[in-house]
């Protein structure tokens, strides 16, 4: 089995979960709401990479979704290190869940660089790492948090289909949190960082482990996320990042 093929297998398994777990489908429906409000309103192409399931569309129902593989509720193949879209012709794109699995972000920052129109945005949102989430996901998820791992930043001279497949939950928290890399690349501004509480999505189990509380207490616990976003070094296990394009190359 080729290495990237294994994340299709986790797609298609997901998929199954997702049907099973209500819940989970309205506390990932708010997630898309945030994600949403960050779009600028009444622009153009909006296009998710590595779309998974694409649930997306709950929420933006004209967004293009995309992943490396061919599965019926997609709109097209994609790879983030060489899109298919004309220079300057895309306002937004979505990376759910997909900054952890970029083995060189540079390199993908320059693509998504390239097709996007000035002022276009890229709007992240992953795991983050604090003491909470380095409990949650070091203990409940089969990915590595890569803390200790170099982050490469620039694809060396190879092509693209020969990536294998790769994961590091911590990378968003080590280079915008953290701030291991000083500064973004030459053209781009960010706009936003922020790092939340999810007790009610840790708590959900996600997509395959049991969920922890019944689905009538999940209006309590967003009320406590609330509360304990305050204290993001210890309970934030989401983060979100947007990014702008300028007009500066």
């Amino acid at each position: 089995m080729k290495p990237n093929e294994t994340h299709n297998d986790e797609i298609q398994i997901n998929k199954q979960y997702w049907e099973k777990k209500p819940v989970l489908r309205m506390i990932y429906h708010e997630f898309y709401q945030l994600i949403a409000s960050y779009l600028k309103p009444d622009s153009g192409l909006t296009v998710e990479i590595g779309s998974g399931i694409g649930n997306l569309k709950s929420v933006l129902p004209n967004c293009i979704c995309t992943d490396m593989f061919d599965n019926p509720w997609l709109d097209q193949v994609e790879n983030a290190y060489h899109l298919s879209f004309g220079d300057g012709t895309v306002d937004h794109l979505v990376l759910f869940d997909v900054w952890h699995h970029l083995q060189y972000p540079g390199t993908v920052l320059d693509e998504f660089k390239r097709v996007l129109k000035p002022n276009g945005r890229v709007v992240i949102f992953e795991p983050d790492i604090s003491l909470l989430g380095r409990i949650a996901y070091g203990l409940m998820h089969h990915e590595p948090l890569g803390l200790k791992d170099k982050i490469v930043w620039t694809k060396p001279r190879q092509s693209v289909e020969a990536l294998g497949y790769y994961a590091a939950q911590g990378n968003a928290h080590r280079v915008f949190v953290g701030k291991e890399r000083a500064d973004l690349p030459r053209g781009w501004r960010t706009v936003r960082v922020e790092r939340m509480s999810a007790l009610a999505y840790i708590a959900s189990g996600g997509y395959s482990k049991p969920q922890l509380y019944p689905s009538f207490l999940y209006p309590f616990l967003k009320v406590l996320d609330r509360f304990f976003s305050f204290l993001p070094s210890v309970f934030s296990v989401r983060l979100l990042v947007v990014l702008e394009k300028t007009s500066e190359d």
